[in-house]
């Protein structure tokens, strides 16, 4: 008996110009663009559970499942044919799924594409490549901001947390906000989305039923044999002025605690590829990525996979979730922020990304994000917490987190 993906069939065409991927993804589509390529989709063809990240042959079957669907793929590059879009939860024994569209618009450049995915007894369909026009509602215009923790017990969290590592049972854990936003009409999630963009124009945009937001940090991209990974860790404000942005930065690289926090990201995703690949490069010294409103420590870590090639979301899942989100130890950490931050993650800071039916994908870490339902909002913001960090710090380096999605959220 064939299974629901063998019943379906996938076809590719080249597009005559690229599409408008923020245009195509609408309101209610699903998106992941990059500054120079991504994707959108429309519709259901398929849907994908996962019962937990860490359930490693659950997450083989699923990479395994867009290779069942029939493909008529001329363009051959990564993203055409069938493929699924999804962001997962922050806890990788919680339940996700992903999502195969029915019309899935690519681009790479000057290079634009359309794949449809429908059953074998559907009968042939035009080629629609926009949604039809819709009138755009009215944004709110007056929003109500609840923490779901006071500034000052959020600080008391923080000292605790410090008291915890210097006593030696963690050497990283990563704590997180919210911040609930109520408007006075629902949030219009396409005009948020071509905010972001403008706004962070280097950083992923994605949109995946209502989870929105603008990662600056790549989990990993596999094409071939070839992976890549940018480890985010370490975060300073810009000022608005270049000699002070410079000496800034200059701070951040020489700050001894935040270069021991920046690798203990770095030495765990190597760890992890490591055993995977035929050779892998990662940098000694981090660079500095600059955003809108802050500068990160970055490490561009680059490799060739062996003789077997994990899919994207094989590797996503055996790298989440990274010290960058969660600490270290793993477990030990995870257990930690579920105790004391008073929420759940959801899919705050889980993989958001995309794979196709070779296996190629990319997957973001889904922070500077935000959950949009009608006219509620939920944004988070973590920091991580090692030796030596200060609780009104690290509080001020979340509202500079925060600021991303306020920025195309509250518009007053």
């Amino acid at each position: 008996m064939n299974t629901p993906a063998q019943r379906l069939r996938a076809t590719t065409i080249l597009l005559p110009e690229p599409p408008d991927l923020l245009a195509q993804a609408g309101e209610d589509g699903l998106l992941f663009r990059e500054e120079n390529g991504g994707l959108a989709g429309r519709g259901q063809a398929l849907r994908i559970d996962l019962p937990g990240l860490w359930d490693t042959d659950a997450v083989a079957e699923a990479s395994a499942v867009l290779a069942e669907i029939e493909t008529d793929d001329p363009v051959g590059r990564p993203g055409t044919g069938p493929v699924a879009i999804g962001a997962l939860p922050f806890d990788p024994t919680a339940p996700g799924h992903l999502i195969v569209p029915r019309r899935i618009f690519g681009r790479d450049g000057d290079v634009g594409w359309l794949t449809t995915v429908e059953p074998y007894d559907a009968g042939p369909s035009p080629v629609d490549v926009g949604p039809d026009p819709v009138a755009p509602a009215d944004p709110p215009d007056e929003f109500r901001l609840t923490p779901t923790m006071t500034h000052a017990d959020w600080k008391d969290v923080i000292a605790a947390a410090v008291e915890t590592l210097d006593r030696g049972d963690l050497d990283k854990v990563v704590l997180a906000r919210r911040i609930d936003i109520e408007g006075n009409r629902p949030f219009v999630v396409s005009d948020v989305l071509e905010r972001l963009a403008a706004l962070y124009p280097s950083c992923m945009v994605y949109s995946v039923e209502g989870f929105l937001g603008a990662s600056p940090e790549l989990l990993i991209r596999r094409h071939g044999d070839q992976i890549v990974s940018h480890p985010l860790a370490g975060t300073v404000a810009r000022s608005g002025d270049a000699h002070g942005d410079e000496l800034l930065v200059a701070r951040l690289m020489e700050s001894t605690k935040i270069r021991h926090e920046h690798r203990l990201v770095v030495d765990a995703i190597a760890a992890s590829l490591e055993p995977l690949s035929e050779s892998l490069s990662v940098p000694e010294t981090p660079s500095v990525l600059g955003l809108r409103n802050v500068s990160h420590l970055a490490t561009h870590i680059t490799g060739r996979l062996g003789r077997e090639r994990p899919s994207a979301l094989e590797l996503a899942a055996r790298l989440h979730p990274t010290p960058a989100v969660g600490g270290a130890p793993t477990e030990a950490a995870r257990h930690y922020m579920q105790k004391v931050e008073g929420f759940d993650r959801g899919r705050y800071a889980g993989p958001v990304g995309w794979i196709d039916g070779r296996g190629d994908g990319c997957f973001a870490l889904g922070i500077r994000c935000a959950q949009v339902s009608g006219d509620h909002a939920s944004l988070y913001a973590g920091n991580g917490i090692v030796r030596g960090s200060d609780p009104a710090d690290e509080l001020a380096e979340t509202q500079l987190k925060l600021q991303a999605l306020l920025a195309a959220l509250v518009r007053p």
